[in-house]
């Protein structure tokens, strides 16, 4: 029976840096590892983020995992209320809510300092206080990815938003929500969260856990919103394949329970450059036994490109090459597990948000011939005689399906 794993390094693709000497911060990283993988394998390309949906992990994942975003994606804020345990009702509309950082009425920074668990959990609880009710419930998330539900059938999920984390240094004023639809439902649910956040705004300056802060978590950023997801399982969709997904953050475990897959949790798992790389590969070396299919996520590069910090990217590529993917290779090679190895998007140190670009990709298998690439990066993938994939294709080569 073919089983099949996939590193997901996500947002590690770039683009050139005049200060790398014209190289990708993956290509001056040291990467023994990825580039064992791409010489076992068969590179080429992704198209993970399709005109049409927003340029965000959501879309990017399950993409990846080869679900029809036409048909199944349901927006960011439903798929981590699923990862949460959060039974959404026929009229609720879940947003991805975000607390940032705003100064001079510009985002400073979409993570408000990558605001610790402990902080940003009183600071939810204290906003559920002050303005939860019947319609509106915030609820806790991870560090600053949290969660704003707005009940009730007057409201509508039609409605345009900016991504947080692709907008430093934008107006909030011009990124304010806007109707998608002519709709009174649309037009109510604007007014409604835009005057919201105006409340929200003054209540969080004037919090004591955001004193003598560098960067405080003043204001709330809801985006990407959508009613209850509706997907085909994994095992149906893949003749039957039993799956596990390993990640630290929401966004992704939902994906797995919106798919039926199983979620394996780590002690430790952050989503950052401090993560629990062993026990993260300790757990897909053990769930290849138990599963057909493992689909390892590691965020931390990620962070590392919207923040803009180059030297932290090139660390977080070096550590996810070292701690994971060296490790967990090893034993699948030794268990003829196939392997995919491959971002979710790109994240340009020079831009600090997603792109559209196809991402790099190889796979290995018994089922696979290997062609004469043997680094593995942006430019490389391009040569490979894999070819550009999209869909569930990458699935179904790993499974042999």
């Amino acid at each position: 029976m073919s089983k099949g794993l996939i590193f997901l390094a996500d947002g590690m693709a770039d683009e050139p840096l005049e200060e790398l000497n014209g190289k990708t911060p993956l290509e001056v990283a040291k990467t023994p590892n990825m580039d064992k993988v791409a010489k076992d394998g068969i590179s080429g390309n992704f198209l993970s983020l399709p005109a049409g949906f927003p340029t965000s992990s959501d879309v990017a994942n399950m993409s990846v995992l080869g679900y029809e975003l036409d048909k199944y994606y349901p927006g960011r804020g439903p798929i981590e209320a699923v990862s949460q345990g959060i039974k959404l009702a026929d009229n609720d509309v879940a947003w991805r809510c975000n607390l940032i950082t705003i100064e001079d009425d510009k985002i400073k920074d979409y993570s408000a300092g990558h605001i610790e668990k402990v902080i940003s959990d009183q600071i939810i609880d204290d906003l559920q206080n002050e303005f939860g009710n019947e319609k509106v419930s915030f609820i806790r998330g991870v560090s600053y990815r949290n969660l704003l539900v707005l009940h009730g059938e007057e409201f509508s999920p039609d409605v345009y938003y900016a991504k947080p984390d692709s907008s430093h240094g934008e107006n909030i004023f011009d990124m304010e929500l806007k109707p998608k639809e002519d709709t009174k439902e649309a037009k109510f649910t604007v007014k409604f969260l835009n005057n919201l956040i105006a409340k929200c705004a003054k209540f969080l300056k004037k919090h004591p856990l955001n004193r003598d802060k560098t960067n405080p978590a003043n204001y709330i950023w809801p985006w990407s919103p959508g009613y209850r997801p509706n997907f085909i399982s994994f095992s149906e969709k893949y003749a039957g394949k039993t799956g596990a997904i390993i990640s630290a953050v929401d966004v992704i475990n939902g994906i797995a329970m919106c798919a039926g897959m199983d979620v394996i949790n780590v002690e430790g798992a952050t989503g950052f450059i401090d993560t629990n790389y062993k026990g993260k590969a300790d757990a897909a070396i053990c769930a290849i036994d138990k599963y057909d299919f493992v689909y390892l996520h590691i965020e931390a590069m990620d962070e590392c490109s919207h923040m803009g910090d180059l030297k932290l990217k090139i660390q977080a590529i070096e550590d996810f090459d070292a701690k994971i993917v060296g490790p967990v290779y090893e034993v699948c090679k030794k268990k003829n597990v196939s392997v995919a190895l491959l971002p979710d998007h790109p994240v340009p140190i020079k831009l600090r948000k997603h792109t559209r670009t196809p991402v790099p990709l190889v796979i290995t298998g018994e089922n696979i011939t290997a062609d004469d690439i043997e680094t593995y990066s942006e430019a490389n993938s391009l040569k490979g005689k894999l070819g550009m994939l999209k869909d569930d294709e990458i699935i179904k080569k790993l499974l042999n399906i």
